[in-house]
Protein backbone atom coordinates (compact mmCIF):
# COMPACT_ATOMS: atom_id res chain seq x y z
CA UNK A 1 0.00 0.00 0.00
CA UNK A 2 1.45 3.42 -1.00
CA UNK A 3 0.13 6.97 0.79
CA UNK A 4 -1.70 8.40 -2.18
CA UNK A 5 -5.27 9.31 -2.16
CA UNK A 6 -5.97 8.69 -5.51
CA UNK A 7 -9.27 11.13 -7.18
CA UNK A 8 -12.16 10.29 -9.67
CA UNK A 9 -14.73 12.81 -11.61
CA UNK A 10 -17.44 11.67 -8.97
CA UNK A 11 -19.25 9.28 -11.66
CA UNK A 12 -19.39 5.52 -11.66
CA UNK A 13 -17.31 5.03 -15.47
CA UNK A 14 -14.94 7.12 -13.69
CA UNK A 15 -14.21 5.07 -10.74
CA UNK A 16 -13.97 1.87 -13.03
CA UNK A 17 -11.78 3.37 -14.68
CA UNK A 18 -9.66 4.38 -12.04
CA UNK A 19 -9.97 0.73 -10.14
CA UNK A 20 -8.87 -0.77 -13.37
CA UNK A 21 -5.45 0.88 -13.93
CA UNK A 22 -5.05 0.54 -9.77
CA UNK A 23 -5.19 -2.98 -10.84
CA UNK A 24 -3.33 -3.10 -13.65
CA UNK A 25 -0.24 -1.41 -12.22
CA UNK A 26 -0.68 -3.42 -9.01
CA UNK A 27 -0.94 -0.12 -6.97
CA UNK A 28 -3.01 -0.60 -3.53
CA UNK A 29 -4.16 2.91 -2.92
CA UNK A 30 -4.85 4.43 0.91
CA UNK A 31 -7.87 5.70 -0.44
CA UNK A 32 -10.33 6.49 -3.12
CA UNK A 33 -12.42 9.99 -3.59
CA UNK A 34 -14.34 12.18 -5.83
CA UNK A 35 -12.84 15.45 -6.80
CA UNK A 36 -14.93 17.27 -5.23
CA UNK A 37 -13.81 15.74 -1.52
CA UNK A 38 -12.24 18.21 1.03
CA UNK A 39 -8.86 17.06 1.79
CA UNK A 40 -6.74 16.86 4.32
CA UNK A 41 -3.47 19.60 4.65
CA UNK A 42 -1.35 15.93 4.54
CA UNK A 43 -2.99 14.37 2.01
CA UNK A 44 -1.09 13.32 -1.00
CA UNK A 45 -3.60 13.21 -3.32
CA UNK A 46 -2.65 12.08 -6.90
CA UNK A 47 -5.11 12.40 -10.03
CA UNK A 48 -4.65 9.92 -13.19
CA UNK A 49 -6.08 10.27 -16.29
CA UNK A 50 -9.02 8.53 -16.49
CA UNK A 51 -10.55 7.32 -20.12
CA UNK A 52 -14.24 7.20 -19.05
CA UNK A 53 -15.35 4.32 -21.50
CA UNK A 54 -18.32 1.94 -21.93
CA UNK A 55 -16.06 -0.96 -22.48
CA UNK A 56 -14.61 -0.38 -18.75
CA UNK A 57 -18.06 -1.93 -17.62
CA UNK A 58 -18.10 -4.80 -20.35
CA UNK A 59 -14.02 -5.34 -19.03
CA UNK A 60 -15.48 -5.39 -15.29
CA UNK A 61 -18.58 -7.31 -15.97
CA UNK A 62 -16.51 -9.84 -17.95
CA UNK A 63 -13.79 -9.98 -15.17
CA UNK A 64 -16.25 -10.36 -12.18
CA UNK A 65 -19.65 -11.52 -12.79
CA UNK A 66 -22.45 -9.58 -12.99
CA UNK A 67 -23.46 -10.27 -9.84
CA UNK A 68 -20.70 -8.88 -8.41
CA UNK A 69 -21.15 -5.93 -10.63
CA UNK A 70 -24.63 -5.68 -9.17
CA UNK A 71 -23.33 -5.48 -6.00
CA UNK A 72 -20.59 -2.79 -6.24
CA UNK A 73 -23.44 -0.95 -8.30
CA UNK A 74 -25.62 -0.42 -5.42
CA UNK A 75 -22.87 0.28 -3.07
CA UNK A 76 -21.62 3.02 -5.34
CA UNK A 77 -25.77 4.05 -4.97
CA UNK A 78 -25.09 4.08 -1.24
CA UNK A 79 -24.18 7.00 1.49
CA UNK A 80 -21.45 4.48 3.09
CA UNK A 81 -18.55 7.36 3.67
CA UNK A 82 -15.82 4.85 2.60
CA UNK A 83 -17.77 2.61 -0.47
CA UNK A 84 -15.14 3.99 -2.94
CA UNK A 85 -11.80 1.61 -1.36
CA UNK A 86 -14.33 -1.01 -0.60
CA UNK A 87 -15.44 -1.42 -4.19
CA UNK A 88 -11.36 -1.44 -5.18
CA UNK A 89 -11.29 -4.33 -2.80
CA UNK A 90 -14.55 -6.04 -3.61
CA UNK A 91 -13.71 -5.68 -7.41
CA UNK A 92 -9.34 -7.26 -5.97
CA UNK A 93 -10.95 -10.40 -4.16
CA UNK A 94 -13.34 -10.53 -7.12
CA UNK A 95 -10.71 -10.60 -10.02
CA UNK A 96 -9.48 -14.20 -7.73
CA UNK A 97 -12.79 -15.73 -6.80
CA UNK A 98 -14.99 -14.74 -9.07
CA UNK A 99 -18.49 -15.68 -8.47
CA UNK A 100 -17.73 -17.05 -5.08
CA UNK A 101 -16.05 -13.40 -3.70
CA UNK A 102 -20.26 -13.17 -1.54
CA UNK A 103 -19.48 -16.09 0.62
CA UNK A 104 -16.33 -14.76 2.16
CA UNK A 105 -18.38 -13.65 4.89
CA UNK A 106 -15.40 -13.24 7.21
CA UNK A 107 -13.35 -10.67 5.28
CA UNK A 108 -14.02 -6.86 6.18
CA UNK A 109 -14.47 -5.71 2.62
CA UNK A 110 -16.92 -8.38 1.11
CA UNK A 111 -18.77 -8.44 4.20
CA UNK A 112 -19.40 -4.51 4.33
CA UNK A 113 -19.98 -4.50 0.49
CA UNK A 114 -23.21 -6.98 0.78
CA UNK A 115 -24.33 -5.38 4.46
CA UNK A 116 -24.83 -2.05 1.89
CA UNK A 117 -25.72 -3.28 -1.32
CA UNK A 118 -28.40 -5.43 0.65
CA UNK A 119 -29.59 -2.05 2.48
CA UNK A 120 -29.57 -0.35 -1.00
CA UNK A 121 -31.86 -3.12 -2.70
CA UNK A 122 -34.15 -2.78 0.10
CA UNK A 123 -34.66 0.72 0.13
CA UNK A 124 -35.02 0.43 -3.72
CA UNK A 125 -37.68 -2.50 -3.33
CA UNK A 126 -39.37 -0.36 -0.64
CA UNK A 127 -39.90 2.76 -2.86
CA UNK A 128 -41.06 0.44 -6.11
CA UNK A 129 -44.32 0.73 -3.77
CA UNK A 130 -44.18 3.95 -2.00
CA UNK A 131 -43.46 6.31 -5.03
CA UNK A 132 -47.14 8.31 -5.77
CA UNK A 133 -47.31 9.74 -9.11
CA UNK A 134 -49.38 12.66 -10.26
CA UNK A 135 -50.64 13.54 -13.33
CA UNK A 136 -49.62 17.04 -14.78
CA UNK A 137 -51.37 19.59 -17.37
CA UNK A 138 -48.41 18.43 -20.21
CA UNK A 139 -49.28 15.07 -19.85
CA UNK A 140 -46.62 13.84 -17.84
CA UNK A 141 -46.61 11.75 -14.60
CA UNK A 142 -44.69 13.53 -12.02
CA UNK A 143 -43.37 11.99 -8.37
CA UNK A 144 -41.33 12.95 -5.85
CA UNK A 145 -39.25 10.79 -3.54
CA UNK A 146 -37.01 11.26 -0.27
CA UNK A 147 -34.53 8.21 -0.17
CA UNK A 148 -31.41 8.34 2.17
CA UNK A 149 -29.53 6.16 -0.92
CA UNK A 150 -28.81 7.29 -4.30
CA UNK A 151 -32.14 4.80 -5.45
CA UNK A 152 -32.60 6.76 -8.69
CA UNK A 153 -30.96 4.97 -10.92
CA UNK A 154 -32.20 1.72 -10.09
CA UNK A 155 -35.88 3.30 -9.24
CA UNK A 156 -36.28 4.65 -12.89
CA UNK A 157 -34.55 1.16 -14.44
CA UNK A 158 -38.42 -0.47 -12.60
CA UNK A 159 -40.52 2.21 -14.04
CA UNK A 160 -39.47 2.49 -17.55
CA UNK A 161 -40.51 -1.35 -17.56
CA UNK A 162 -43.62 -0.38 -15.19
CA UNK A 163 -44.51 2.85 -16.81
CA UNK A 164 -43.04 2.19 -20.04
CA UNK A 165 -46.32 4.21 -22.38
CA UNK A 166 -45.93 7.03 -20.41
CA UNK A 167 -43.76 10.11 -20.21
CA UNK A 168 -42.85 10.78 -16.50
CA UNK A 169 -40.52 12.29 -14.54
CA UNK A 170 -38.97 11.35 -10.95
CA UNK A 171 -37.29 13.99 -8.55
CA UNK A 172 -34.68 12.76 -5.69
CA UNK A 173 -35.71 15.78 -3.42
CA UNK A 174 -32.53 14.87 -1.30
CA UNK A 175 -30.11 15.48 -3.97
CA UNK A 176 -31.97 17.47 -6.28
CA UNK A 177 -31.99 14.67 -9.19
CA UNK A 178 -34.23 14.71 -11.93
CA UNK A 179 -35.09 11.36 -13.92
CA UNK A 180 -36.86 12.13 -16.85
CA UNK A 181 -38.34 9.60 -19.39
CA UNK A 182 -39.58 10.06 -22.66
CA UNK A 183 -41.34 6.01 -23.53
CA UNK A 184 -37.68 5.32 -24.57
CA UNK A 185 -35.08 5.76 -22.26
CA UNK A 186 -34.48 7.69 -19.39
CA UNK A 187 -31.34 10.26 -18.14
CA UNK A 188 -30.95 11.71 -15.03
CA UNK A 189 -29.91 15.21 -14.59
CA UNK A 190 -29.21 17.84 -11.82
CA UNK A 191 -32.16 20.65 -10.85
CA UNK A 192 -29.88 23.21 -11.72
CA UNK A 193 -29.65 22.04 -16.03
CA UNK A 194 -33.92 21.30 -14.90
CA UNK A 195 -37.00 23.51 -13.67
CA UNK A 196 -40.04 21.91 -12.97
CA UNK A 197 -41.89 25.40 -11.44
CA UNK A 198 -44.37 26.14 -14.27
CA UNK A 199 -46.24 22.59 -13.95
CA UNK A 200 -48.93 22.13 -12.54
CA UNK A 201 -51.60 19.19 -11.96
CA UNK A 202 -54.11 18.32 -14.73
CA UNK A 203 -57.80 19.39 -14.08
CA UNK A 204 -58.95 15.79 -13.34
CA UNK A 205 -55.84 15.14 -11.04
CA UNK A 206 -57.43 16.56 -7.78
CA UNK A 207 -60.83 15.20 -8.38
CA UNK A 208 -58.87 11.57 -8.40
CA UNK A 209 -56.43 12.25 -5.05
CA UNK A 210 -59.21 12.78 -3.06
CA UNK A 211 -61.26 9.41 -4.62
CA UNK A 212 -58.41 7.75 -3.65
CA UNK A 213 -57.97 9.17 -0.44
CA UNK A 214 -61.76 8.59 0.40
CA UNK A 215 -61.16 4.80 -0.87
CA UNK A 216 -57.87 4.24 0.92
CA UNK A 217 -59.79 5.94 4.51
CA UNK A 218 -62.87 3.66 3.51
CA UNK A 219 -61.55 0.08 2.76
CA UNK A 220 -59.44 0.28 5.87
CA UNK A 221 -60.85 -1.43 9.38
CA UNK A 222 -60.89 0.74 12.04
CA UNK A 223 -61.09 -1.94 14.52
CA UNK A 224 -57.93 -3.39 13.48
CA UNK A 225 -55.68 -0.83 12.55
CA UNK A 226 -52.49 -1.14 14.12
CA UNK A 227 -50.30 1.80 13.75
CA UNK A 228 -46.90 0.22 15.00
CA UNK A 229 -47.35 -2.84 12.50
CA UNK A 230 -47.90 -0.09 9.63
CA UNK A 231 -45.00 2.22 11.17
CA UNK A 232 -43.00 -0.70 10.47
CA UNK A 233 -43.54 -1.40 7.09
CA UNK A 234 -44.01 1.98 6.19
CA UNK A 235 -41.84 4.23 8.10
CA UNK A 236 -42.73 7.92 8.91
CA UNK A 237 -39.89 9.30 6.83
CA UNK A 238 -41.64 8.23 3.72
CA UNK A 239 -45.30 9.59 4.38
CA UNK A 240 -44.58 13.25 3.19
CA UNK A 241 -44.75 11.86 -0.47
CA UNK A 242 -47.71 9.42 -0.25
CA UNK A 243 -50.71 11.07 -0.87
CA UNK A 244 -53.23 8.91 1.04
CA UNK A 245 -50.90 9.59 4.85
CA UNK A 246 -49.02 12.67 3.87
CA UNK A 247 -51.83 14.79 5.57
CA UNK A 248 -51.17 12.36 9.19
CA UNK A 249 -47.77 14.18 9.49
Amino acid sequence: MNNKVYVYNDNFLSLLALIVILIRKKTIPKDIKPCNFEFGLFDEVEELLLPEKEETINYIIKNIGYDNFNMIFRLYLSVFKDKELFIFYYCLYSLKYKETTRFMRNNKWVNETLKQSLYVSRENHKFKGFTRFKKMNNEIYYAEINPTNNILPLLSNHFRARLKSEYWIIKDVNRNLYSLYDKKSFIIVSGDEFKINDFNLSDDEDKFLSLWKEFYNTVGIKERKNDRCRMNFMPKKYWKYIMEVSDEL
